[in-house]
């Protein structure tokens, strides 16, 4: 609820699952600021002791070799957690969940567009994204095609 949820309309974060494994974009801290953006991150992520043990060092293969990335990863139990849940779910609560940094939907366009930035392109995200676009049209009583939002989504060059 912290960012872009509230009490009455919870919202979602996106966080790594234990086992198999992902495509992303690791970001290099400069070695006189490591520390300083290190606790910048987070203190923007980590709300709460018990989200403290959502922060691992995990293990990365880069053309450049394997390297560690600190990284968010979602445990099996704990406050708020919610694994396993279907994609329609999960896009109905995107669709509605909005707090004080913006909403769900936005939260998950980021990503999918910062993703396709670097040529990463998620099918379940993807996915996600398009069945929160039409919760979001069903919730105004948009019909698909009528012209106000397009019927899919737009691609993202």
């Amino acid at each position: 609820v912290r960012w872009r949820g509230s009490v009455a309309q919870p919202g979602l974060m996106m966080a790594l699952e234990r086992g198999g494994r992902c495509d992303g974009v690791i970001y290099r801290l400069p070695e006189g600021e490591k520390t300083a953006q290190i606790e910048r991150l987070l203190r923007r992520e980590i709300d709460d002791h018990e989200s403290v043990a959502s922060v691992r060092w995990v293990p990365v293969r880069t053309a450049q070799g394997p390297l560690r990335a600190l990284g968010f990863w979602v445990g099996v139990t704990g406050r708020g957690t919610s694994l396993g849940q279907p994609l329609e779910t999960v896009a109905r609560v995107l669709a509605r969940a909005c707090g004080h940094v913006g909403s769900g939907a936005e939260y998950l366009y980021n990503t999918v567009s910062h993703l396709e930035e670097f040529g990463i392109r998620d099918r379940n995200l993807w996915t996600l994204q398009q069945l929160v676009a039409d919760e979001i049209r069903s919730i105004h009583g948009i019909g698909m095609g009528d012209g106000h939002i397009p019927a899919s989504s737009p691609s993202i060059t």
